[in-house]
């Protein structure tokens, strides 16, 4: 019977173990770190080196922009909910400030969305046909392609 809850006990101890050293191992990047972030890129479409610095160096080079517009829209989302609550206290609502407010948002949004566009096809342009290839398959449901530029006459 001892040696039975000794094995047990072990088995249990190493089951433990494997799991925690697995799930330590397979954790997904925390926090700023960019190359942490850029990660899933150079093992997902095998980049090579230089290709990964380029790439960094172009997040690198947009993000104080993107920061920017995320401050931004915190700052209009508050204000929205500054919005909310004054309707739900007062029943009222200053419409004018309100579609300034909406204005403003969908300009930010379009600029966001101009900007990422820019970075995606930036990084695009860095990688070969079949890397470019797997990488707008992957970003394109989150990054759809920019609209055609309208006729000029």
């Amino acid at each position: 019977m001892k040696y039975t809850g000794l094995i047990l006990l072990l088995g249990l101890t190493a089951g433990l173990a494997a799991h925690f050293i697995y799930f330590d191992l397979h954790r997904p990047c925390a926090g700023d770190d960019l190359d942490c972030q850029l990660a899933w890129m150079r093992t997902e479409l095998n980049l090579s080196d230089a290709q990964f610095a380029r790439i960094k160096q172009l997040h690198q080079a947009s993000n104080p922009q993107l920061r920017a517009f995320a401050g931004e829209v915190s700052r209009l989302q508050a204000e929205l909910a500054a919005f909310e609550r004054l309707r739900r206290t007062d029943g009222r609502v200053d419409f004018v400030e309100f579609a300034q407010l909406v204005k403003t948002q969908r300009a930010i949004n379009q600029e966001c969305v101009a900007l990422t566009q820019r970075l995606v096809l930036a990084a695009a342009d860095v990688m070969d046909p079949h890397q470019r290839q797997r990488y707008l398959d992957l970003v394109q449901p989150v990054v759809p392609p920019s609209p055609p530029a309208p006729p000029s006459f």
